[in-house]
């Protein structure tokens, strides 16, 4: 598959997962290759039983393939045991999932800073500040979740995945659950974290106008990347959709 640059941040090498067997068997993903590009914003798509939130869960190491290998760098997961999983999540990935799974006793910033607190580590300030400033939210840091909107939430949920510095960072649907307006509020927040700050973000999403501010396209169908766009329109990425039968 063509990528936007020569640096893979992760990359599925004849990856396959099957769930059952016999005559019950499914294989969600079938021998897929496919690299995602360091300091770029990748979408996947597909109809829905494609594959596309396995592979998410895959490359982010909560799930495991059936056959071949999974990289984030040059650290083969499958390689990996439990315990050394959980330190590259914890040490080298952030997650945004459709749930905000903010903790509702916590004020903005301490739900920001969370994953970091239970590290035992301090967040840098000054980029604690460039986090704040970018997210939009320097005035409701004190607010609880249920005194910000669902857009104020999500935002507040990528910039605790930001915080830590991590090398990818994976959206499962991030705005799912989401009014348009708030959808835009966070796509944006996400598309600036890339464009001014290198991040990597490879996103799941059903949604053309959510895909068109990624970089790249991955589509699936049945296990197996079937296209891509490079620098995507709402209207191409739509009418690419349309011939999948979603």
């Amino acid at each position: 598959m063509t990528t936007l640059t020569t640096t893979a941040a992760a990359r599925a090498v004849a990856a396959s997962k099957i769930y059952g067997t016999g005559d019950a068997e499914v294989r969600a993903l079938d021998a897929i290759d496919v690299e995602f590009a360091a300091g770029a914003f990748t979408a996947i798509m597909g109809p829905s039983g494609s594959g596309k939130s396995t592979l998410l869960h895959v490359l982010a190491g909560l799930d495991t393939v059936t056959s071949g290998q999974v990289f984030i760098g040059d650290v083969d997961l499958s390689t990996l045991n439990e315990k050394q999983l959980t330190i590259v999540r914890r040490e080298r990935l952030g997650f945004v999932f459709q749930a905000f799974n903010l903790v509702p006793t916590l004020d903005a910033l301490e739900n920001m800073t969370l994953p970091l607190a239970l590290a035992g580590v301090k967040p840098d300030p000054e980029w604690l500040d460039t986090v704040v400033r970018t997210v939009g939210l320097s005035d409701r840091l004190r607010n609880r979740p249920n005194q910000l909107s669902g857009g104020q939430q999500q935002r507040v949920a990528v910039a605790r995945a930001l915080l830590a510095r991590p090398e990818i960072v994976f959206a499962d649907e991030p705005t799912g659950n989401l009014d348009s307006r708030s959808g835009t509020e966070v796509l944006s927040f996400m598309r600036r974290a890339v464009d001014d700050h290198g991040q990597t973000i490879i996103m799941v999403t059903h949604d053309a106008s959510a895909a068109a501010y990624a970089d790249r396209v991955v589509f699936l169908a049945d296990g197996r990347i079937i296209d891509e766009l490079v620098d995507p329109t709402a209207a191409a990425v739509f009418d690419r959709m349309k011939t999948l039968g979603d």
